[in-house]
């Protein structure tokens, strides 16, 4: 059935292209979680494994027939027969049809060079392979999606029978014609052509698709070039992870051509669900979100120089091309040297509400943070930190421990897997001590498991604290071992997420000051939050 010219398709690859990608290794439980997530945020197909190549795919999918999703359809993925066998005697046909997916995604060959040196069989028979598979899927009940590997490149070489792989398809009862730029190397240009010829050719009877790899940095474009040309199909991955130089990226595809281009791909009440979706999958996946990524990263909508604080004060969309919360962003002002005073009153109103821009003290900020600025600091990057500075300028702060002391040291060899450090720790709470230690995966570690043991019985809510990351950067290198750092942490509580900066020429001391900053902001936002709610 031909889709309607304003609705795309779109199917996730993360679970099964996206697994490709280097570092990417997810268990039954994580595919389950992601496969909830992306049914959440409306895509309409999750491409989610080839359960033919491992018992941990076909797992899933025995698992996920007892899950039943509310808006998207799962696809088991896999290739066409094997040559010279029948369909019923191919085991990864078998297994297609055990994993019990209404559809299925087929790949084929259209490239002869692929034909005759890869899998090394006949031209007429490579059609069969691909004419036979669609229509013994088709027969069993399946909807086929039928992907044309290395279409593109097949393109260059023998136009012709790449066209003959599809007609092929589409006579085995394949609904989807997905066109594969395998290699990545296609340009736009040329993309539009061959689409365009696809279209003209077959668009009255499948649906066509387009799937991209970057290899060549034009994924994203090629992808929407192709919806201009005829496509209504649009693959990818949620984050663009994937083989090689990873996948079109469908966190930047959805918005461009939805809010952009005119085009629904997802209901138009969950694009909103954007950015924390991508936020859960690469949390899943174990990775960081690219800052710089469009849409969703955290510097999508962040602004650091003063004059462009200022325009976007007044009317935002001086500099955003969107609104940040269609896409469930937010808008950043970035705290530096080239910051205004506009964008500190900014910050400030969020738990000040009282601060005006004429106010003394917004001078005195200014000042004190470029001094700290001067030694090494950057706040920019660290929200969690300039809060608290201004707190402290403000009086809109107060110390929720005394330290005594800390020290920490290295344990060699490891007394066991995950230890090669400890700490202890005394600190002073409304004239309580407490000493504690801990045992942890390097200093810093040991000494966040220590500093939370230490706080746990006095302010149960920062157990519920996780540092999400770490960063050192050598400020002089100049100085040798002499040299300041700057220490980053990132902390998330599960619901918040914050940063904050520690500067010394001690990389330990540096580490404390932005593992107090994290725990005391911490704990300051639950004050705030249990008063607001008495109110």
């Amino acid at each position: 059935m031909v889709s309607s010219d304003k609705n795309v398709d779109i199917l996730d690859s993360t679970l099964r292209d996206g697994a490709q990608g280097e570092g990417i290794n997810f268990s039954v439980q994580d595919k389950i979680h992601i496969v909830q997530a992306l049914d959440e945020l409306g895509v309409t197909y999750i491409e989610a494994g080839n359960p033919g190549s491992n018992p941990k795919d076909m797992e899933f999918f025995q698992e996920m027939a007892k899950l039943p999703l509310s808006h998207a359809k799962l696809c088991a993925f896999g290739s066409t027969r094997r040559k010279d066998i029948s369909c019923r005697e191919d085991a990864n046909l078998q297994s297609l049809l055990a994993a019990e997916t209404h559809d299925v995604v087929i790949f084929g060959k259209s490239w002869t060079f692929h034909v005759t040196e890869i899998i090394k069989t006949t031209f007429e028979e490579n059609l069969a392979m691909i004419r036979d598979t669609c229509r013994f899927l088709t027969e069993n009940g399946h909807n086929v999606i039928y992907d044309a590997e290395h279409f593109f490149t097949g393109c260059h070489e023998d136009k012709a029978y790449a066209m003959k792989t599809l007609q092929a398809a589409l006579d085995g009862g394949a609904t989807v014609l997905n066109l594969c730029e395998t290699k990545g190397g296609c340009l736009p240009d040329e993309c539009r052509g061959i689409v365009s010829d696809v279209v003209n050719q077959f668009g009255s009877k499948a649906v066509i698709g387009i799937h991209t790899h970057d290899d060549s940095g034009v994924a994203v474009a090629n992808s929407l070039i192709a919806v201009k040309a005829g496509v209504r199909h649009v693959q990818g991955t949620l984050l663009g992870f994937g083989e090689r130089t990873g996948n079109a990226n469908l966190s930047t595809i959805i918005p461009d051509l939805q809010l952009k281009m005119g085009y629904s791909c997802i209901p138009a009440d969950k694009l909103c669900m954007l950015t924390p979706t991508v936020k859960r999958v690469a949390e899943i996946a174990n990775i960081a979100v690219n800052p710089q990524m469009p849409y969703v990263g955290a510097n999508a909508f962040a602004h650091k120089a003063g004059m462009h604080i200022d325009a976007v004060i007044k009317n935002p969309v001086a500099y955003e091309h969107v609104e940040p919360e269609s896409v469930g962003n937010s808008r950043v002002f970035l705290m530096s040297e080239v910051a205004g005073r506009s964008m500190i009153i900014e910050k400030i109103q969020k738990f000040d509400p009282t601060v005006t821009k004429d106010n003394p003290v917004v001078k005195d900020i200014m000042k004190k943070m470029k001094e700290l600025e001067f030694e090494g600091y950057q706040f920019e990057g660290a929200d969690g930190s300039f809060e608290l500075l201004v707190r402290k300028i403000i009086g809109k702060y107060q110390p929720f421990f005394k330290l005594h002391y800390y020290q920490t040291s290295g344990m060699n060899p490891r007394p066991e897997k995950g230890v090669n450090a400890c700490a202890q720790i005394k600190v002073e709470v409304d004239g309580q001590i407490e000493v504690t230690a801990g045992e942890g995966d390097g200093p810093v570690n040991a000494l966040d498991i220590a500093l939370r043991k230490a706080l746990v019985r006095f302010y149960p809510a920062v157990d519920k604290i996780r540092l999400t990351d770490y960063k050192v950067r050598v400020l002089d290198g100049k100085s040798a071992t002499a040299a300041r750092v700057r220490v980053l942490i990132e902390s998330t509580d599960g619901v918040d997420e914050w940063t904050t900066v520690g500067v010394s020429a001690d990389v330990m001391e540096a580490s404390w000051l932005a593992l107090v900053d994290s725990f005391e902001y911490k704990l300051i936002k639950d004050i705030e939050k249990h008063f607001r709610k008495m109110i």
